[in-house]
């Protein structure tokens, strides 16, 4: 793992020099789904502090085991269910897949100070979710509403491609929504195209393959 981080800082470096940003404006997110919690104790252990998970059942069966992790940010970085927010709040410091005014009341209801994304959908593959464009204002207007809630940006997912090029356009939309709803931050870029992603502005990279290899379903 050391030599793979090593390998992902140095992809990062590149990136950023060549469209002259700073490392430090660069959130790079561990994405530790699938992975055990000793995986996670290891990243940590090498200086990772951005965890990412895509299940609320399966980080809710190792977080008890990394509790102690205490500079630890843990990111949901799937899709939620409006019933699982409860949860979900309790155990992540981030959820970056708020779809709908629904969801955002729902985490808000909670009670805990949150860092929330608003996740956008603008492939049109039945298999990804977030809000329409369209929807954004409304929701925007809604997570504003919520005290419990602090918006950060937006976060989406372009189709899979082995070439990262194809996944421009979708970071350049992206980049260019939160400008228009003056959202800082963008999470979006992951093992493949996180260099293109970087290039577009983005604030928060998803990188799992890159740091911890394929993953093998249990």
């Amino acid at each position: 793992m050391k030599s793979r981080l090593a390998a992902v800082e140095e992809r990062i470096e590149r990136a950023v020099r060549s469209c002259r940003r700073t490392r430090q404006s660069v959130t790079l997110i561990a994405v530790t789904k699938i992975f055990p919690a000793s995986v996670v104790r290891e990243a940590y252990e090498l200086g990772l502090r951005d965890f990412g998970e895509n299940y609320v059942q399966e980080f809710q069966g190792k977080s008890a085991e990394l509790s102690d992790l205490a500079e630890a940010r843990f990111h949901l970085i799937g899709h939620l269910q409006s019933n699982k927010s409860k949860v979900a709040s309790e155990l992540f410091n981030v959820i970056q897949t708020v779809d709908s005014p629904k969801l955002a009341q729902r985490l808000d209801a909670a009670g805990k100070p949150l860092k929330v994304f608003l996740e956008v959908k603008l492939s049109e593959e039945d298999s990804k979710f977030g809000a329409n464009p369209s929807e954004l204002t409304g929701l925007v207007e809604a997570v504003k509403q919520c005290p419990h809630l602090d918006l950060q940006g937006l976060m989406t997912m372009p189709p899979w491609s082995d070439d990262p090029e194809p996944s421009r356009r979708y970071f350049r939309q992206l980049r260019e929504l939160a400008g228009q709803h003056e959202l800082p931050a963008l999470s979006m870029g992951m093992s493949h195209d996180f260099e293109v992603a970087i290039e577009e502005g983005a604030t928060h990279i998803r990188v799992g393959t890159a740091l911890f290899g394929r993953r093998k379903k249990p």
